[in-house]
């Protein structure tokens, strides 16, 4: 029986690549690698060679995507990618056309989020979505508390001035953690992960959900699914091996009673507001100009979700004004990433900026990448059981 084909577009990074290529070949799958991130492209070879194939292309570059994963006429049954690599309405069309030996079946994202697949597209071709919700949800939890905490207590310009020889004392004594409030946007996976830890250090911790209020407030675990679309799906647990799976929080201690509040009430009562939902059509844009007016003189804006949430250039607007009442934020996701690396916020100072790496600790990208390969061997294997599976 002929094996199924995977087309690896980008891998784990480092040592993490065998664990991930091992995990594949264990399922019996057929890997082509693609070298373009992987650091060491003689070892890759030396290594692997004669287990997988290799190949070395952009896979920003949309036709040469669609040329690799066609290659010869043989196409994929499936794509694995970890960057979110855009899988738009033209590949999906050339990867399932007419005459490939192995047309599309499977997208598989090691990561949360499957806002760079055109789902629409991808279910009028019979090609099946998943991703990897939660298996992040600590480390991004982790960095949200960085980046607090550094805009919180001016450790980047403290640093700078040190690095320049200058002995810079505090002109103003800053709050601690204890005396802020956290607003959560979202409160999933992620959002409850970041509740809790912020809750241990003593910050007061309240919450805005899509979903609507009821008459009695919800507990912690009814509100973790909130931040997933409305149409991803999750099942019975999968017969297929599991990698050891993140901790997600099912409570968070010191959520707010009253997690259903709105948007701008919200925005209104809190020193920090963290950002933890999916990009969607409903949640584009969702922070704009007067979502940023309403929020409390001195206030932080964290962004580790996607760029398309807030209006980058609303925010940038804000930042430059000192009669505006957001102090700082921090970003990590924005509208254009990658070779495409492009924002209004370049160059403020009370912006503190960093390339999408919030999630990437060893643990949570070995997960995600493991649990990628359990779902797209469950999948082409015909089993959907525990599988998250994502429509339009």
């Amino acid at each position: 029986m002929e094996r199924s084909r995977v087309l690896l577009v980008d891998a784990a990074p480092g040592a993490l690549l065998g664990r991930e290529l091992e995990r594949l070949l264990g399922h019996g799958l057929a890997v082509t690698l693609n070298l373009r991130r992987v650091a060491d492209h003689a070892g890759a070879r030396a290594g692997w060679g004669g287990r997988v194939d290799f190949t070395d292309f952009d896979p920003f570059d949309e036709a040469a995507l669609l040329a690799e994963t066609v290659r010869d006429g043989l196409g994929h049954h499936a794509v694995k990618s970890r960057a979110g690599v855009p899988l738009r309405a033209a590949f999906l069309a050339g990867a399932t056309r007419p005459g490939l030996a192995h047309p599309l079946r499977v997208i598989g994202r090691a990561g949360a989020g499957t806002d760079h697949v055109e789902l629409a597209a991808a279910a009028r071709h019979g090609v099946t979505v998943t991703h990897t919700p939660g298996s992040n949800a600590a480390a991004v939890a982790e960095f949200a508390l960085a980046q607090l905490l550094a805009l919180t207590r001016g450790l980047r310009s403290y640093d700078e001035a040190a690095h320049r020889g200058e002995w810079r004392a505090a002109t103003a004594p800053p709050k601690e953690l204890s005396e802020l409030t956290l607003g959560i946007v979202g409160p999933g996976r992620t959002g409850l992960a970041l509740a809790g830890r912020a809750s241990a250090l003593g910050m007061e911790v309240q919450a805005f959900s899509r979903r609507p209020a009821s008459t009695s407030a919800p507990s912690a675990p009814d509100l973790a699914p909130a931040s997933a679309p409305a149409s991803a799906r999750y099942l019975a647990p999968a017969s297929t091996p599991q990698p050891t799976p993140t901790p997600t929080p099912t409570s968070a201690p010191g959520l707010a009673p009253r997690p259903n509040r709105s948007l701008p009430d919200l925005l209104a009562t809190s020193d920090v507001v963290s950002l933890h939902l999916p990009l969607t059509p409903e949640t584009r844009g969702l922070i704009g100009r007067a979502e940023l007016a309403l929020m409390r003189p001195g206030a932080i804006l964290l962004n580790t979700a996607r760029g398309g949430i807030v209006d980058e250039q609303a925010l940038a607007d804000a930042l430059r004004d000192p009669a505006h009442p957001l102090e700082a934020a921090a970003v990590d996701t924005f509208e254009h990433e990658h070779a495409a690396f492009a924002s209004p916020l370049f160059g403020l100072p009370n912006a503190l900026l960093t390339p999408h790496v919030a999630g990437m600790t060893r643990t949570a990208m070995v997960t995600a990448a493991l649990r990628c390969a359990d779902h797209i061997a469950a999948l082409l294997a015909g089993r959907t059981e525990g599988i998250p599976v994502v429509t339009a």
